[in-house]
């Protein structure tokens, strides 16, 4: 096929321009190229087609009927692969480029910094910058783009996303239950010693419902009170006590019979999971692309119940 018959994007980008300027020479400066291409240009596409697209005179130049059906054609398929290409490029910078990430300090150690490597893994051009802490620090101030956070929320501005509901069960160590005896009922913990987490609010008292739907409230005293989940673990290994934990925070120990859950046909209220995406950040494509993945992966956190 010779080249004369074939449609190019440049021709019709040429054809265009013409059209919406009204003037070869105008388009000739507008491109930085000789008027006599402008023409060529217009008479190649005119051959492809077979049809007139322009009417020239030495004053002006104006489109014919077949010219201004295919005009609108020709717009539509150029604003197509200007699309296509801005997907394809916004696609490859989402891949690439940091992510500063805070999180929950104790799931953050035992579940998300797993995931990060699993999300590096599949993007091996995205940096993270994780930030562990359970205190409620102003995101925006510290130029973070996520955040995970376990517990009730504040009302904010800010968008969320749950990643699920995340499952407590009340557990000590066997030592312990085998020194003060392993409770039966609610009741049976009156006398305990129990371990309580200092920054979760209401931790003095624990709550249960029962097989029946009853509610029980018990308070939870001890001589070991801690801000952190990691440190409620290490005390838990050590039978300091009896504690509610979540799930995730001891599956393993459970697992491996180090911990035993006390009360299982006992409920202990959930606690929400949740994403918090920081408004007018840059990068939010490829913080997406981390917020699906963590969505997707989530329901894989042992004691994660995903919505």
């Amino acid at each position: 096929m010779d080249s004369s018959d074939t449609i190019t994007l440049e021709r019709m980008r040429t054809f265009v321009r013409v059209v919406e300027r009204g003037n070869l020479s105008a388009v000739a400066r507008e491109f930085g190229i000789g008027q006599s291409t402008v023409t060529r240009h217009i008479r190649e596409l005119e051959e492809a087609l077979g049809v007139p697209l322009l009417s020239r005179t030495t004053r002006r130049v104006t489109i014919t009927e077949e010219g201004s059906r295919y005009y609108a054609h020709s717009l539509q398929i150029l604003r197509l692969v200007e699309q296509a290409g801005s997907e394809a490029r916004n696609a490859r910078g989402a891949q690439s480029g940091t992510i500063r990430l805070s999180c929950t300090a104790a799931i953050g150690v035992l579940h998300i910094s797993r995931l990060i490597f699993q999300f590096q893994d599949r993007y091996p051009d995205i940096h993270i910058d994780l930030n562990l802490t359970d205190e409620r620090i102003d995101l925006v101030q510290e130029g973070v783009d996520l955040a995970i956070r376990l517990g009730p929320l504040a009302d904010s501005s800010m968008k969320l996303r749950a990643l699920g509901q995340s499952q407590r069960v009340l557990v000590a160590a066997p030592d312990y239950l085998n020194t003060h005896g392993t409770p039966t009922t609610p009741d049976d913990l009156i006398g305990h010693e129990g371990i309580r987490m200092s920054n979760v609010a209401g931790s003095e008292t624990l709550a249960l419902r029962g097989p029946e739907g009853e509610h029980h409230a018990l308070p939870l005293q001890g001589r070991f009170v801690v801000d952190h989940g990691l440190g409620a673990r290490e005390a838990l290994i050590a039978g300091r006590g009896i504690a509610p934990a979540h799930r995730w925070l001891i599956d393993d120990l459970l697992t491996n019979g180090r911990l035993k859950q006390i009360l299982p046909d006992y409920a202990l209220p959930s606690t929400p999971l949740n994403l918090l995406i920081v408004p007018g950040r840059a990068g939010i494509a490829r913080v997406r692309l981390l917020i699906d993945f963590l969505i997707e992966q989530s329901g894989h956190i042992p004691g994660i119940e995903t919505p």
